[in-house]
């Protein structure tokens, strides 16, 4: 069935295309331009002045994730600083949980996040940390999440040697992991893999036909950048410290810098320098990094207006960051934009421009959302 979608107020293709009109046919998008010229469909809706966007692509999140870290963050926020060994807490708790209830634990956040706005969401592996639970929460996640990401370099297990276990994560974890994912990833940072540990992983995963994304520059000046660039990897993420040579080496590359601002707030650390990256020519997306230790939100509206208020981005490229720029880290150009021939996920904005996400910080402005020309919302 088709639907023609008028009133437009204020329409955000990302593309060349525009217009105050649109037509949904089946799953895609089929006609964009002005509404007096639009071709018959079977149902009309007027969204009656709104602005209309892509859906948001959340480029990041950790979703597959049993227990609670309340604790933790009640601690950071009396002063503790953050580490990454909290990740050993949510991996004890996965490995005990039931495959049902990690499977309702991803199934509520991704029914959270596309009710508001998300449309498109990567997730990964990370909190098994072992072979049997890797393999089950990649399995996990792709019932629920479009995008899967082999995450088995995420920490040393409480007890393990490093290198043993970088062994096992780029032998046997990935080869039993590898048919279930696109993509590989490794925490390269202090208390995690060096940047050693970190390439052998990302050369494995490369070998397997496997897409590459890093973690990188979260809790200091490192090598995760470096790596990312030079192995080519889709996206290293977080980048919240960056030297010149770093932000550079983005720019002159197809590496996207996704950032994380939710996670920098509740970890109370500098936010990455947006402006900058901007400024240099380096492509950067928003991601929420959706997980129970350091960035417990599915609010990609929060990231954009953060983005906005606090990292110096305009409207346009926080909105863009948080569409097709987490598309473009994803490989994606059918997500993240209005076109024909594109994914019919749109976002319509209780508002008459998207400047208003920013403008009312905190507002819930969804109105409406199609996902794969399915209204549901």
């Amino acid at each position: 069935m088709s639907v023609l979608i008028t009133g437009i107020g204020e329409l955000t293709t990302n593309t060349e295309f525009g217009g105050d009109a649109l037509i949904i046919d089946g799953t895609e998008i089929a006609w964009v331009g002005q509404a007096a010229s639009a071709p018959a469909a079977d149902e009309r809706v007027d969204v009656e002045g709104r602005a209309v966007l892509p859906g948001w692509v959340d480029s990041h999140t950790h979703l597959v994730f049993a227990g609670d870290r309340t604790a933790e963050f009640g601690a950071r926020m009396a002063g503790k600083p953050y580490t990454a060994g909290g990740i050993a807490v949510t991996v004890n708790a996965t490995r005990q949980a039931a495959d049902a209830e990690l499977s309702e634990v991803v199934r509520k956040h991704v029914a959270e996040a596309l009710r508001q706005g998300t449309t498109f969401v990567e997730t990964k592996t990370g909190y098994g940390l072992n072979v049997p639970d890797e393999v089950r929460s990649a399995r996990i996640a792709a019932e629920h999440a479009d995008e899967i990401t082999f995450l088995g370099a995420h920490l040393v297990p409480p007890g393990e040697d490093a290198d043993t276990y970088v062994d096992l994560v780029r032998g046997e974890m990935l080869d039993a992991v590898a048919p279930l994912v696109r993509w590989a990833d490794v925490f390269c940072e202090k208390g995690a893999f060096d940047y050693d540990q970190s390439k052998a992983v990302l050369v494995a995963a490369r070998e397997k036909g496997l897409g590459l994304r890093v973690h990188g520059n979260q809790l200091g000046e490192g090598p995760g950048v470096r790596l990312a660039v030079e192995l080519g990897a889709a996206s290293v993420d977080h980048c919240t410290y960056l030297s010149q040579h770093d932000i550079d080496a983005l720019a002159s590359s197809d590496t996207v810098a996704t950032l994380l601002p939710a996670c920098d707030l509740s970890t109370r650390q500098s936010l990455p320098p947006a402006r900058a990256l901007l400024d240099a020519g380096a492509t950067v997306a928003l991601a929420s990094n959706c997980n129970p230790g350091s960035s417990y939100t599915s609010s990609m509206a929060f990231c954009v207006t953060t983005a906005v208020l606090q990292m110096r981005m305009t409207v346009e490229e926080a909105v863009w960051s948080a569409t097709a720029g987490g598309a473009q880290a994803l490989r994606r150009d059918d997500v993240g934009v209005i076109r024909p021939g594109a994914c019919a996920d749109l976002h319509v904005l209780d508002a008459p421009s998207v400047t208003h996400l920013a403008y009312r910080p905190g507002v819930p402005l969804t109105r409406a959302v199609w996902r794969r020309g399915e209204r549901v919302v």
